[in-house]
């Protein structure tokens, strides 16, 4: 609760203009200071860093909170998937509370050990998934396991002792870049000047840059895992509770709202621990919520507790950069040509 009050509280800070921003940019400054100092010498010297034997792809974001990054990591392992790429994934596993990292992680993993992000990437994409705060040992980690051309790392942007191939930037076009101050005055993790230096930045809920992902609510899954997948329609003029413990659950009410349903809303932090009490109605309404929150809900769920898969696409210029780092896929496209004419 404490926490849910405090994640509403800097969101009326950094995003709607409250002017009390103001006595936390002394220690903003001293934030963004140390980031600055802090990437200048892991980018400069390479004191630290490590190349690893694999292309690394590295989807993040400089603000805090939801913007994107999982249905793009998603998408890109699949675009991989379909050409041919042998593809795994690191994610930080935040909020996991296992006592030794890395950890492997399969749909079956305990989002509580493991943290729910890497659990969903892991039942979404079913390619080999590591998690862990240092992203290098989980990468290790997951060669060992399985041999891969290409590792995307969910949410390493600011993991500089990772060296990586192709940085990408996720922004939420409804949000933005929020007053643009460094935490704890404003949302960003980093400098907005730090944008110019990555290699790509990817809008959410716009396609009017040249590097886009769109997103749209897909079919709905039953949380407990057992029983018939139904359409976003289905639910069409139908009053129920909508259940969100992510980075920007009004994005999530938004769609459902936009699908004609009348929504009950019920926010919760994001990487929510749920409990059973947590979703105790006391009517017998739909419930309908997030991929994320379904993967920690599934152990005591009713039948009638639904969870929206998601629809990506990106744009062409996504595809096209990010293929271009594997010339063998550009090569085979190459002979097959040859072959036809």
């Amino acid at each position: 609760m404490i926490r849910n009050c405090l994640e509403r509280w800097f969101e009326q800070i950094w995003y709607r203009d409250a002017p009390w921003f103001l006595v936390l940019v002394p220690f903003s400054w001293l934030y963004c200071l140390v980031t600055t100092v802090r990437r200048h010498v892991y980018r400069n010297t390479n004191i630290g860093s490590v190349t690893l034997p694999v292309k690394v792809l590295v989807v993040g974001n400089i603000t805090t909170g939801g913007s994107g990054k999982t249905p793009l990591v998603i998408a890109l392992a699949q675009l991989l998937q379909r050409q041919g790429v042998r593809t795994g994934i690191v994610s930080r596993g935040y909020a996991g509370k296992a006592k030794h990292w890395p950890q492997q992680v399969t749909a079956d993993s305990d989002p509580g050990l493991v943290g729910d992000e890497a659990v969903l990437l892991a039942a979404a994409t079913g390619l080999p998934v590591f998690a862990g705060p240092d992203r290098v040992q989980a990468v290790r980690a997951l060669l060992e396991d399985t041999p891969v051309d290409a590792v995307i790392s969910d949410d390493g942007l600011q993991h500089y002792r990772m060296q990586r191939d192709l940085e990408m930037c996720v922004i939420d076009a409804s949000r933005g870049l929020g007053n643009g101050w460094c935490l704890p005055a404003g949302p960003l993790r980093e400098p907005s000047s730090r944008l110019k230096s990555v290699d790509m930045v990817v809008t959410l809920g716009t396609v009017e840059h040249q590097h886009w992902i769109h997103v749209k609510p897909g079919k709905l899954l039953p949380v407990c895992g057992t029983g018939v997948a139904r359409k976003l329609n289905d639910f069409r003029g139908e009053r129920v509770h909508a259940v969100a413990g992510i980075g920007n659950p009004w994005r999530f009410f938004e769609q459902l709202r936009q699908a004609g349903i009348d929504c009950i809303e019920h926010v919760f932090s994001d990487h929510h621990h749920f409990r059973p009490s947590d979703l105790a109605f006391s009517d017998h309404r739909p419930v309908l919520m997030t991929g994320k929150d379904a993967v920690k809900c599934q152990a005591f769920a009713e039948p009638h507790w639904w969870f929206v898969t998601t629809e990506t696409e990106l744009a062409p210029a996504v595809e096209k950069q990010v293929l271009e780092l594997f010339p063998s896929i550009n090569n085979r496209k190459s002979s097959l040509g040859q072959k036809i004419a």
